[in-house]
């Protein structure tokens, strides 16, 4: 008997690799074009690290002409969450991410490389088993998991390494008659690697991003099939990653310490392995102390958090290239009209240590990407956000017309208004635009140098007996506002003031300042000229007499 017996008895009717590497043959890209994808399993939320690095994947496949693909690793069903897969599509399609190949729906693929779903690719995982068997480079292991646990306490209290390996690799020296014999009596069993590796060797590796690193060699006889016929995670992404061509494997920094495995694996299987570039993880300052994004902990961890908050997601991607490479902040200053696809990521530019996430930085960046829009789209954009999360603001946007107006004040110079951060921004910002909501509004007129009741009804009055008129171009109305100020006893200006300060209790600045508390309640909004534009005569009225 000998190992080709044993391979046939666990995997009878399994094709040749021969039908795999013929039905999946060698991508034809142009030079240097990288294969990279996103491998997420379907257990939960997709968090932002994992948008992170899918981002970091399609930039560089975008950029060299290459293939992104989605590829869905499933294999660990028992923790897998209804709808899972529909939630990574899903995030993916919202932050205009969708891969070139891969998953689609929860069911459905798209590509030549596929099935993109593990769980449908269980035949040709067994098949490369079954190549190992016969290799005598696997075997199969009928230890329990009582066994397994009872080896790892021996281990604990001897104070060694745990792991099934070396003299602790019970079913390794089984013989190839004992294992039929056992298989045929009907044992359980799963399939384990027979590593090649000593832990007392080094293995020294050129990470894309990290740079050199060097390990110990695997010496760990990991399982590669379980006991469902389906394979582990290591097993898995080695044979996909080898059919699918992947050329670059972008993942989490957590993965770093599976190098000297995988790159074993690739060996012992005949395959050329892929670049690795591990990404640092994104963290968050905790009290000074810096620690991961948390699931638990952080509500931002969380890709649909953007959504409900009503964060762009083209934002969020400008966020994420600024952690990503250094270089992006610089570049976007001096391209603040480029798309961002025009920025040429650099893995070797990515930082070897976790980058901060700083929400204050990412709403700036988000204020910014806003400005940039046309009324229409900010109107669009706040109506689609409002309908899944705010029917106030469903109400308030009904009367598109008036909306739009509010929405062109400064819009389109060359300063543009930045009040909006994100769509749940959008209602305190615009209210005081609408009379019944600026009537609701109980709260104390915030009034600043100019504070006392007597100089703002006087001012107020003043303004709309004689220098009111809503026919005025800026420059008049600004001009008129001077003279207001100069017939009440300020000075009418700035320089003015600040030259000679105590000739004055305020200027034409503070004076606009009356009147812009008087109209919005606010002491900061875009230009009140053209606030008062859109408001009109009427409401002006209304508001100063008032």
């Amino acid at each position: 008997m000998d190992y080709k017996d044993l391979a046939n008895l666990i995997f009878p009717d399994i094709k040749e690799i021969t039908y795999y590497e013929e039905k999946y043959p060698k991508r034809e890209l142009p030079e240097g074009a990288i294969v990279s994808r996103f491998a997420p399993s379907p257990t939960g939320f997709v968090h932002i690290g994992g948008l992170y690095q899918a981002l970091v994947a399609i930039k560089m496949s975008n950029q060299t002409k290459g293939i992104f693909f989605l590829r869905v690793e499933d294999t660990d069903q028992k923790r897998e969450v209804e709808n899972g897969i529909t939630g990574i599509v899903n995030s993916l399609k919202n932050f205009d991410m969708a891969p070139d190949e891969g998953m689609f729906t929860e069911i459905e693929g798209k590509g030549n490389y596929g099935p993109y779903r593990q769980s449908q690719r269980k035949e040709i995982y067994q098949t490369y088993a079954k190549y190992l068997i016969e290799q005598g480079k696997a075997y199969p292991c009928f230890c329990s998991s009582e066994e397994v646990e009872e080896i790892r306490s021996k281990q604990e209290k001897a104070k060694i390494r745990p792991g099934y390996y070396g003299v602790w690799a019970k079913c390794r020296n089984v013989t190839v008659q004992e294992a039929i014999e056992r298989i045929k009596n009907g044992e359980k069993y799963i399939i384990r690697f027979k590593s090649p590796g000593r832990e007392d060797k080094r293995i020294k590796h050129h990470d894309v991003i990290k740079g050199n690193v060097d390990f110990p060699e695997n010496d760990q006889d990991i399982v590669i099939i379980k006991a469902d016929g389906l394979p582990t995670y290591h097993f898995a992404h080695a044979i996909d990653d080898h059919l699918m061509g992947t050329t670059h494997v972008i993942r989490s920094d957590e993965w770093l310490s599976s190098v000297p495995l995988h790159l074993q694996l690739f060996q012992e299987l005949g395959f050329k392995a892929p670049k690795y570039a591990h990404i640092a993880p994104i963290m968050k300052n905790d009290n000074g102390n810096k620690r991961k994004l948390s699931k638990r902990k952080d509500p931002e961890a969380a890709v649909s958090y953007y959504a409900e908050e009503g964060i762009p997601s083209q934002a969020v991607k400008e966020y994420l290239l600024n952690i990503a490479n250094s270089t992006f902040e610089n570049w976007r200053r001096a391209n603040p009209d480029k798309a961002m696809d025009e920025f040429e990521l650099q893995l070797s530019k990515m930082s070897v240590s976790g980058a901060l996430f700083d929400m204050l930085k990412l709403l700036d960046v988000s204020k910014t990407v806003i400005s940039k829009m046309t009324a229409e789209q900010v109107y669009e954009k706040s109506l689609e956000w409002a309908k899944k999360y705010d029917q106030e603001l469903v109400d308030i946007l009904k009367d598109k017309e008036y909306a739009l107006k509010v929405f062109g004040i400064e819009r389109g110079n060359k300063k543009p208004r930045k009040d909006i951060s994100k769509w749940s921004d959008v209602k305190e910002n615009i209210e005081y635009m609408y009379q019944e909501l600026f009537e609701k509004d109980k709260k104390e007129y915030p009034y600043q140098v100019i504070n006392d009741k007597e100089t703002i009804e006087k001012i107020l009055k003043l303004y709309l007996e004689k220098y009111y008129d809503e026919n005025d171009d800026k420059q008049s109305w600004f001009d008129k506002i001077k003279e207001l100020s100069g017939e009440l006893g300020f000075a009418k200006e700035v320089k003015e003031f600040k030259a000679n300060p105590d000739m004055y209790k305020a200027h034409v600045g503070d004076v606009s300042t009356v009147l812009r508390v008087a109209l919005t309640k606010r002491t900061n909004t875009p230009d009140l000229y053209e606030i008062m534009q859109v408001l009109g005569k009427d409401i002006i009225n209304k508001r100063l007499k008032r």
